[in-house]
């Protein structure tokens, strides 16, 4: 049987729903060691870390009050921190994990995503292949993620199913798209979607995302970026992610990426760059200078042999970065925990310095800082008294993982998705002791399996 968005279902409208009510259970992690994440506090062992409803009320070492009534998560012989964020992903693609490996990305992104997605995506694949990437998030410690993609109206149903925090970004291109065959209607779309989902849920927030320089308009980037204001969201567009695309915008446009972007009026706060992998320094200097979030998603751009991010560079010149996945059909997996590995080795061998990009610093990329990018960071992205509680505890009993002697390096360097054993999301548990709370894993694998047997190589 197949998914039915509620999009089909014309007697309701989304946007008249009312939030969910806030719930008022209580929650416990007890025992192991905290790491807030805020600057300069140290960890704190023999943690307490005490939830009401959606929101952290007390953080605490050694004694506790009596919390009769409260659901308990032993978190002894293990470490507490703030939930992943995964600031660049295109969830759905798990559909396309294997499909096309291998191939430089012109290729790889024209001669087979961009018709396999013609072909085979629509609201029920997408609904299933999401609920896949949250699945696999969740299970790796991802707590929030952003996400741009087509048929978005299935992702957002896929997230709110699964409980994860997500901004969740209509994919805006000149071609014919997935769900928005006429390219004429692709901003129209856009602000159709934001306007359906913009006050339904307090985990969601809606968005654009501007493919890229190379297959949007100046018409189309700078009414993206109007809509975008207007409903004060952020934009999101792949930047820099190849030679041959820095190439095509100089030879098109006279200007480097970053400058046109600038020329355009689109370099602000409310715009996250992905990739930036060519950006020059002066481009940074001016990115740094405008406020936009990059992102860096170094797998993805391994893969695809795209080139090495100056990641290190960018934080001496004092941007906050965040990190991304990227989609499963170029990564191919949605584990941060990888990704923060892989980010802090690639720039120590780009570099030739072992000092750049210590574990603590890419622990921010995938906490603080992403939330920062995301306009989240009054939320999320640290464990503080009154922030939202999306927490995850990391399961210390295993032979990779002893000794431990400093717990950043630990996570960075030696730790994966699979090590992660409880995930909270706004106070509610999605997974305790490796089980989840709120997904059918053999469903959802089931279903993706069918509907991948249709698709060929």
């Amino acid at each position: 049987m197949e998914h039915v968005s509620r999009q089909d279902d014309k007697t309701e409208n989304p946007g008249e729903r009312r939030k969910e009510k806030c719930y008022e259970s209580e929650t416990v992690i007890q025992g192991g060691t905290l790491l807030t994440m805020v600057e300069g506090c140290p960890p704190i062992h023999d943690a307490h870390l005490i939830i009401k409803g959606n929101r952290i009320t007390d953080i605490r070492s050694g004694n506790h009050p009596d919390n009769s009534g409260a659901e308990f998560i032993d978190a002894r012989n293990g470490l507490i921190m703030p939930g992943l964020v995964n600031a660049h992903g295109h969830t759905a693609m798990t559909l396309f994990r294997g499909f096309a490996d291998d191939l430089p990305l012109k290729e790889w992104l024209f001669t087979k995503i961009f018709p396999a997605e013609s072909a085979f995506l629509n609201p029920n694949s997408v609904y299933w292949a999401a609920l896949l990437g949250c699945l696999e998030m969740i299970r790796s410690g991802t707590t929030t993620v952003s996400d741009g993609y087509f048929y978005q109206d299935a992702t957002v149903e896929a997230f709110e199913k699964a409980g994860l925090r997500a901004l969740v970004a209509q994919g805006i291109i000149d071609f014919p798209a997935p769900g928005v065959p006429d390219p004429a209607e692709n901003l129209k779309a856009g602000r159709r979607f934001i306007d359906r989902w913009i006050r339904v849920s307090d985990l969601i927030r809606p968005g654009l995302f501007c493919h890229s320089l190379t297959t949007c308009s100046e018409r189309t980037l700078q009414e993206a970026m109007q809509i975008s204001h207007d409903f004060s969201l952020p934009l999101q567009i792949h930047l820099s992610e190849t030679k041959g695309e820095v190439d095509e915008v100089l030879r098109r446009t006279g200007k480097r990426p970053a400058f046109y972007l600038d020329s355009l009026g689109l370099l602000s706060e409310n715009l996250i760059a992905v990739h930036g992998v060519h950006l020059q320094i002066q481009e940074i200097g001016l990115i740094g200078s405008r406020g936009t979030g990059i992102v860096h998603c170094p797998e993805s751009n391994m893969k695809l042999a795209s080139g090495v991010a100056k990641t290190s560079r960018m934080i001496e010149m004092g941007l906050q970065i965040g990190l991304g996945t990227d989609g499963a059909a170029s990564n191919n997996d949605l584990d941060l925990f990888r990704e923060m590995d892989t980010a802090a080795k690639l720039a120590k061998v780009y570099s030739l310095n072992p000092l750049s990009m210590s574990a603590g610093t890419v622990l921010k990329m995938a906490t603080v800082w992403g939330a920062r990018i995301l306009g989240l960071e009054k939320e999320i992205g640290t464990l503080e008294i009154g922030k939202k509680a999306d927490v995850i505890v990391i399961d210390l009993g295993t032979p990779h993982l002893t000794p431990l002697y400093n717990p950043y390096s630990s996570l960075v360097y030696a730790a994966s998705g699979d090590d992660v054993k409880d995930v909270i999301v706004d106070g509610k548990i999605l997974m305790k002791n490796r089980q989840l709370t709120c997904l059918d894993c053999e469903e959802i694998m089931a279903r993706v399996k069918e509907i991948s047997a249709n698709i060929s190589l």
